[in-house]
């Protein structure tokens, strides 16, 4: 063993000193030697730069002193990287050693050649590294099993040669446990890198010596190989039962890593068993003190239990639902402890504890910790809705809370009573009063938005519900949107109860909403309400007062397949995020998906993306992980149920008419103006000097519901198919082309292009003078537009051009303008004026400009609404002369915006999954399809109009 001298780290190594250790490194005198090699490595731990006597230190190998061996060993692991060729110096003492008759160095030796990462050393370690393989020594193999894994990361295809990895499946078989746990770990490794090799072919005998090991190795072999068994699925639930007898004791482990690895595969094995076995109800409360036990370690190990545990409870309550009062928080608890042991409480609440939870929460609700107060309120409505039986006791509750007149507690305390009422309608309304007389007091938007919806839903028990709400619009625009939206709908309720009294109130909010608000869902909100109320008051009310359905009880539960995924991750890191690890582990591993046993049925394939699982009762989890079959739930591993469809809503029933007459008294027209589909309305006197809007005509009352039409300068243009693979990465912008020739624009030709540049639209041009007289006070505009392009600015010709003078202007571009369907859809009709007359042109922008920086779709989202879309509603295009493989051309598609979900090879074909999200929220999916050598690719684009997800098809 090294001794540490501290003396050897406080001095500093300079260009004199470099010379005095190299001829210390050189002494006849071993004593020397070694002092010379310890102030080397010295140096070296603080930084300080030494290679220069690697030759002098690689000299010092040569010796049977273990300790001298080690040290020179460890330089050279640090700096064999950067002095590859004197590296190579060193493999023939590697070899020796690994021959030598002490299995410590023979293991040192072989350890320290996987360390450097030196690929011409690689070839040279082959021979030693399979002796050592077989060596008689324990010791030996399981260094030189691990010593595989480190080759495999820097020459996998060397390994995959040399037969080590058929070797090392041979050790798993090792008398020795420590072996078999090493042979394990590196097995294990390597599979991650290459999740499809099928390395861990796990069979009942290779379980049962994995299960033998397991009892006699080290805390961390132990942590190994329960990992590899969560991977295995057993054939029945036989043998299932057995390897949980098998791993239970492993539960009372003194190491919390090993207790959380036996978790979880108990966690997996027992899907696997009826629940009306004894075994199965004996392992549960088996589970149960393990658990327990994690929470009184260090708070740092209590928050990783805790994240666990909070997976756990959602899968199984039952394990934990008796030791409710492990979670009561404690007064030094910090906080994050605290909310985490707060989330655990609300999920193991039931009709049996109720009472003790509430007392514990009325107790938190009056600490001085502001956050968690906030949480212990919202916990108390949380149990209000999950336990029925509780819901007056925890109301109760709440307006003891709220006479405190503690400003945040009143705050939350009112949100929460706004989900009571959700869950609980007509029952505990006689609190209102209560809530009203708190009106002044609320500051925060989620707290008066509840409230406002309050007024809004009850207005009609309200006798002073107009001024209530009337006080909130007068100061409407210095509101959230969250406010605001609540507030337009809460008028519009008030005046469908009460229209003869309300009718300039709501006149006046949807003024706002509409007329003076620039928050596009506002605004929608309110064109949608002025419209169903001007033409049909029946269909408004049914909209506006329809029966809602009742919250769920536990709105924060994770999703089923996810939850089953994290499940099968107990232990590591994403069961501390809550994320699988494919959304934080980057890089080239592949992330395997995993699932727990008995999820789908075993054996299942699904044919196509379009099948549904049409297995399992009525309790099966709403959402699985479907099976490798499925082409795109390969390709993602995670499936999303689509939402169930209702029906079509019934005709208006004569019981809720208001009357044929116009509630509003003129409707929209009075305040919108008249909006005409006809040709673009270009009128000169608009173009003038002084006012230069943005678009020519009035407003349109409402976007196109949709777009059909085909749009040019599509993906074509983005492969850029003549400028070659060798073009760099970037957005691809168009050359410029003649917009105005010269002959139409009296002298004045304007050329250019249009371009994205960090995520501005801009329309580059070039005004060149061909006349004879100078041109001065330019000035543009558009007509309305399919994607409302509008300048985002006046265009800035700051100097007179002059004759023959040539000018570059870029003007950027917005999409707040006023929207009207063109044909083609990317046509843009444009008016520029000067001091010589008004010229016309129109010209096309290329889809791509409108594609936004945030255009990249969730997965789970976007196989969701891939797999909703029927196979009919797609359309196909071909892109000819492309010479780019798959890889370059995501490249280049990404540097336009064309995001790379996911890809997959079948059959030699590469397959990229791709999502699009235009400047007005409409998301494009597409499937692109490119054979190799095959110059021309397959566009798959399907057409969806589901809720906000809805595609449009474009020429390419």
């Amino acid at each position: 063993m090294l001794e540490p001298d501290p003396n050897y780290f406080s001095s500093f190594v300079c260009s004199g000193e470099i010379f005095e250790l190299k001829a210390e490194l050189n002494s006849d005198k071993k004593e020397k030697k070694k002092e010379a090699v310890k102030k080397v490595i010295a140096s070296m731990t603080v930084g300080k730069d030494v290679s220069a006597l690697f030759p002098d230190v690689v000299n010092c190998m040569q010796t049977d002193n273990l300790e001298l061996k080690k040290l020179v060993y460890l330089y050279l692991m640090n700096y064999a990287k950067s002095q590859p060729d004197m590296a190579i110096m060193a493999v023939n003492t590697f070899v020796k050693d690994c021959e030598d008759p002490n299995p410590l160095i023979r293991a040192l030796a072989v350890r320290t050649m996987g360390c450097i990462r030196v690929d011409k050393i690689t070839e040279y370690l082959c021979e030693p590294l399979r002796k050592c393989l077989k060596d008689e020594d324990p010791y030996v193999r399981k260094t030189a099993a691990v010593c595989v894994a480190k080759l495999h990361d820097i020459n996998a295809q060397l390994v995959e040669d040399q037969g080590f990895l058929d070797t090392l499946k041979d050790l798993i078989s090792d008398s020795n446990p420590m072996v078999v746990a090493n042979a394990v770990a590196a097995l294990s490794e390597i599979a991650e890198s290459h999740p499809n090799s099928n390395l861990m072919d796990l069979n009942p005998q290779t379980i049962n010596k994995l299960l033998t090991a397991l009892n006699e190795c080290t805390e961390w072999g132990q942590i190994f190989i329960l990992d590899c068994l969560a991977n295995y699925t057993p054939r029945d639930d036989r043998e299932s039962q057995s390897i949980c007898e098998r791993v239970t004791p492993r539960l009372s482990h003194a190491n919390s890593a090993v207790v959380l690895s036996a978790v979880k595969v108990l966690m997996k094995f027992m899907e696997m068993l009826p629940k009306d076995l004894d075994y199965y109800g004996t392992l549960l409360k088996k589970l149960a003190p393990p658990l327990v036990t994690l929470l009184s370690a260090e708070p740092e190990l209590q928050y990783v239990a805790l994240r666990n545990i909070n997976l756990i409870v959602q899968r199984r309550p039952e394990i934990l639902k008796h030791e409710m009062k492990v979670f009561f928080v404690k007064y030094n608890d910090p906080i994050y402890v605290k909310l985490e042991k707060l989330d655990i409480m609300i999920r193991l609440a039931s009709q049996a504890n109720i009472a003790q939870v509430l007392a514990e929460l009325k107790e938190y609700a009056t600490e001085v910790d502001v956050d968690f107060v906030r949480k212990a309120v919202r916990a108390i409505g949380r149990c209000a809705i999950k336990v029925e039986q509780s819901a007056e006791r925890c109301v109760s509750t709440l307006l003891d809370l709220i006479q405190t007149k503690v400003n945040y507690v009143v705050q939350e305390a009112i949100v929460v009573i706004k989900d009571i009422f959700r869950k609980y309608p007509n029952k505990y309304e006689s609190v209102i009063a209560t809530l009203c007389e708190n009106l002044d007091s609320l500051d925060e938007p989620e707290a008066r938005a509840a409230m406002i919806w309050i007024v809004g839903e009850y207005a009609e028990r309200i006798d002073n519900a107009d001024e209530l709400l009337e006080s909130f619009l007068e100061g409407f625009h210095d509101e959230s949107t969250q406010v605001q939206l609540q507030l337009l709908t809460a008028i519009v309720k008030l005046f469908l109860k009460k229209p003869t009294e309300t009718q300039e109130l709501v006149q006046q909010v949807l003024s706002l909403a509409t007329q003076d608000s620039d928050n596009p869902d506002l605004r929608d909100r309110g064109y949608i309400y002025w419209r169903l109320l001007s033409t049909d008051p029946v269909a408004a009310k049914e909209v506006v007062l329809a029966e809602k359905p009742l919250i769920s009880e536990e709105t924060d539960l994770i999703e089923p397949t996810l939850l089953e995924e994290l499940i099968c991750h107990i232990g590591t890191l994403a069961s501390v995020y809550h994320k699988p690890p494919s959304a934080f582990v980057e890089g080239s591993r592949g992330v395997q998906h995993k699932r727990l046993p008995g999820s789908t049925g075993l054996g299942e394939s699904l044919e196509s993306p379009d099948t549904g699982s049409a297995a399992g009762g009525s309790d099966a989890p709403p959402a699985v992980i479907p099976s490798q079959g499925d082409l795109l739930g390969d390709l993602l591993n995670l499936d999303l149920t689509p939402p169930a469809t209702t029906g079509p809503p019934p005709p208006p029933t004569s019981g809720m008419q208001l009357g044929a007459m116009d509630l509003l008294g003129g409707g929209l027209d009075s305040l919108v103006p008249h909006q005409s589909s006809s040709s673009p309305d270009y009128s000169p006197t608009e173009v003038g000097p002084g006012g230069m809007g943005a678009g020519f005509g009035a407003a349109p009352a409402a976007s196109p519901a949709s777009f059909s039409a085909p749009v040019s300068g599509g993906l074509d243009d983005l492969f850029d198919l003549g400028g070659g693979v060798g073009m760099p990465m970037g957005a691809y912008n168009p050359p410029k082309t003649v917009w105005l020739p010269a002959m139409k624009g009296k002298g004045l030709e304007i050329s250019g292009t249009f371009a994205r540049r960090a995520g501005i639209i801009q329309m580059e041009m070039t005004l060149i003078n061909k006349a004879m007289s100078v041109m001065t006070d330019f000035a543009i505009q558009f007509n309305r537009n399919s994607f409302g392009i509008a300048p985002a600015g006046p265009l800035q010709v700051l100097t007179p051009l002059s004759p023959n003078q040539t000018i570059e202007v870029a003007l950027p571009l917005n999409t707040v303008g006023p929207v009207m369907k063109m044909d083609p859809l990317n046509n843009l009709q444009v008016a520029v004026k000067n001091n010589i007359d008004v010229f016309y042109f129109s010209c096309q922008y290329p889809i791509s400009v409108l594609f936004v920086e945030d255009g990249k779709m969730e997965r789970q989202v976007f196989l969701a609404t891939w797999k909703d879309i029927p196979n009919d509603n797609e359309s196909q295009f071909q892109i000819k002369d492309c010479h780019l493989n798959s890889d370059a051309a995501s490249s280049k598609l990404q540097g336009s915006n064309i995001f790379t979900i996911a890809k997959r090879t079948v059959d030699g074909q590469d397959m990229l999954y791709q999502s699009m999200k235009l400047t007005n929220s409409i998301w494009v999916l597409a499937e692109l399809r490119v054979q190799a050598g095959n110059p021309t690719y397959t566009v798959s684009i399907p057409l969806l109009l589901h809720f906000k997800y809805f595609c449009i098809s474009f020429s390419l």
